[in-house]
């Protein structure tokens, strides 16, 4: 099921009713309820999978007990049974096939010719953030940062609760456990500011992401046919596609679990107001970046143990990210390059000079220093979403081959806006007014996260939620697509 589907407007309040008017007397009701809405939930997608996701929730649930002993060697080997276990059940439907795609290559350039068996089936829809919750739990309690939890159900709804399940944000155990586990009361503030984010996510999502998404997957798809000029600006329009859809995500699961009186972890803290590579990589997908520092970064050593090391454990984790996102060169290329823009900034210590400001911190608007930094740290994320977005390493190359020689071979091209099919001068318009309204509004907000503010003139307020509204209204018939995320 699909945030930005008609499904999803019919079963939001249908739980939502249930959950606060007649599940309400107890705990567990309302917990139940949830597990059997996000189940559902998922099963809208594919029950095939259904299997799946309930085998690997309980084998980290009995894991957690195991785990917990005081035996270290016992609780030691169940950590790596989980982690086995985890990365297995991914190995097999995400990286099976490009492993025994690679080894095949390898055998033919040794002159032995291989048929290797592919498996035919569709990657499970969030694979990859569910087994992760999986496996941070199993690792806090091995720790000592989390005590097992004895009610199946609540550990089940931490996995599985259908705001997050499928493409997150990545949730800890110790944040998001005991609010399963307390009683919850309505919050009309809450409620609220649920809907409130929840209405900014689908008009990032629908309006803006979708709206794009047309105009980028043409540009991508026959990119031997632009010229640079329109190479460029699809890279930059996949920049706010990419963002649009999932901050937009993002904030739709964050509005819909307040919703019922949950509060996630933010994902994302206007990124591409950035600085330089370390800030945004602390507010780009920040329950990612969190989870490979916390399980990752620090386990191999972190920055504690010379620099060297720190060089070393700084590529593992870009290379596993890139992996992460998917099973192609493409994606380990997108890792490696955010590990080199990174490089200079840890080597200098400087990779942790903007973390507790944000730009222009006392002032309405950036100094020149700012503003430069931000387009050079946009530039570079843009450069590199090429490899994310291409169908694989080969046509990233050629893409932006194709820019370099039109820049440095015909000049007189950047003096023209691209007009052809794939960015019709009307489309180009309507997505640069709709970001330039994006834009204006992070940075107005950006020092608040993603809490919305209220604009006090109630009219106002109530003239800018309808026109929100009318916009995803009038694009959600015509634009809407499933979520880049949901591949991963």
């Amino acid at each position: 099921m699909l945030f930005n589907s008609f499904e999803f407007l019919l079963f939001l309040p249908i739980v939502f009713i249930l959950y606060w008017f007649v599940f309400n007397k107890k705990l567990s009701w309302q917990n139940g309820l949830i597990l059997f809405a996000s189940y559902f939930f998922y099963g809208w997608w594919s029950w095939n999978f259904m299997g799946l996701l309930m085998l690997s929730t309980a084998l980290d649930y009995a894991y957690g007990f195991w785990v917990a002993s005081a035996n270290r060697k016992k609780a030691k080997l169940f950590l790596w049974l989980s982690i086995i276990n985890n990365l297995g059940i991914l190995g097999v439907f995400k990286y099976y096939n490009f492993f025994a795609t690679q080894f095949q290559n390898g055998f033919d350039l040794l002159g032995l010719h291989t048929n290797p068996i592919l498996l035919q089936v569709a990657l499970p829809i969030g694979i990859s953030f569910y087994t992760f919750h999986g496996m941070s739990y199993v690792f806090d309690i091995y720790r000592g940062h989390q005590k097992p939890v004895k009610s199946f159900i609540d550990y089940a709804v931490f996995v599985s609760f259908f705001p997050l399940l499928v493409a997150g944000p990545i949730e800890r155990a110790n944040h998001l456990l005991p609010q399963v586990q307390k009683s919850r009361f309505f919050n009309y503030t809450q409620a609220v500011e649920g809907c409130r984010l929840i209405l900014w996510g689908l008009f990032k999502k629908v309006v803006i992401a979708d709206t794009l998404a047309s105009s980028v997957d043409e540009i991508f798809d026959h990119y031997e046919e632009e010229n640079g000029v329109t190479l460029a600006m699809g890279a930059i329009a996949f920049s706010f596609q990419i963002y649009g859809d999932f901050s937009g995500y993002s904030d739709i699961a964050l509005g819909t679990a307040k919703l019922f009186g949950f509060e996630l972890l933010s994902n994302f803290k206007f990124p591409y107001f950035s600085r330089d590579i370390a800030e945004f990589w602390r507010r780009w997908h920040i329950s990612l970046s969190s989870w490979f520092r916390d399980y990752l970064y620090i386990p191999l050593g972190g920055s504690k143990e010379g620099k060297s090391k720190a060089v070393r454990n700084t590529f593992i984790i870009f290379l596993v990210s890139g992996f992460w996102h998917g099973a192609s060169w493409n994606f380990i290329v997108w890792g490696a390059l955010h590990a080199l823009a990174f490089l200079p900034l840890l080597l200098r210590n400087r990779n942790r000079q903007f973390v507790t400001t944000v730009v222009a911190q006392d002032r309405a608007f950036p100094t020149f220093k700012e503003l430069r930094q931000m387009l050079w740290t946009f530039a570079f994320v843009t450069l590199a979403w090429v490899f994310f977005r291409a169908d694989d390493l080969k046509s990233a190359v050629a893409f932006l081959r194709q820019i370099a020689v039109s820049i440095f071979e015909y000049p007189a091209q950047l003096l023209h806006l691209p007009t052809t099919n794939s960015f019709t001068s009307s489309t180009l318009q309507m997505s640069m007014f709709y970001i330039l309204v994006l834009l204006l509004s992070d940075w107005w907000l950006r020092r608040d996260e993603r809490r919305l503010r209220v604009i006090k003139n109630k009219a106002l307020r109530y003239t800018v939620y309808a026109v929100l509204l009318l916009l995803v209204s009038i694009y959600i018939n015509t634009t809407s697509k499933e979520f880049i995320y949901f591949q991963f």
